[in-house]
């Protein structure tokens, strides 16, 4: 009865240190503040701001497709800024984790007490490759409205 708890409990903790963010202060934190307040930059933004600390964060070990895995990161270090009272991220770019994913086969014979036996398994791992991103949790003095689209660096054309 303890054996499945204890695998569930490890299991769980697994689970949920594969989906940590992380970050490395490097100024001063301030007062938390929402998520939905913090904003992504691509390049630096106009104006002042200040460094709050480096973030680093993964899609998680459950997540499918290149679209999922980019917004499971941003959303995590939009989440991870806000806790610092960042109220942007100066996004630093991403990386594919290793591929894990195979198949294995195994087999075995033994005897005991008089009598011998065999078996067989395959096992099959299906978990997807997972995104690594990083950025640098900023405070912006006088940020752009919320309204302004962003550009990616290069996409005025020069």
């Amino acid at each position: 009865m303890r054996a499945p708890r204890l695998l569930l409990v490890l299991l769980a903790a697994a689970l949920t240190a594969g989906c940590a963010s992380s970050h490395v202060l490097t100024g001063t934190p301030r007062a938390p503040i929402d998520p939905a307040q913090v904003r992504i930059y691509h390049g630096p933004p106009p104006g002042q701001y200040e460094e709050i600390a480096i973030l680093n964060t993964s899609s998680g070990a459950l997540t499918y497709g290149e679209q999922n895995k980019i917004d499971s990161v941003l959303q995590k270090l939009r989440n991870e800024a806000a806790k610092l009272g960042a109220n942007g991220v100066l996004f630093q770019g991403t990386a594919d984790g290793e591929r894990s994913g195979g198949v294995s086969v195994g087999g075995g014979v033994g005897r005991g007490g008089g009598r011998s036996f065999s078996s067989a398994g395959v096992g099959v791992n299906i978990s997807p490759q997972q995104k690594y991103a990083s950025g640098i949790a900023i405070w912006v003095a006088n940020p752009p409205p919320m309204s302004t689209p962003q550009q990616a660096p290069g996409a005025d054309g020069n």
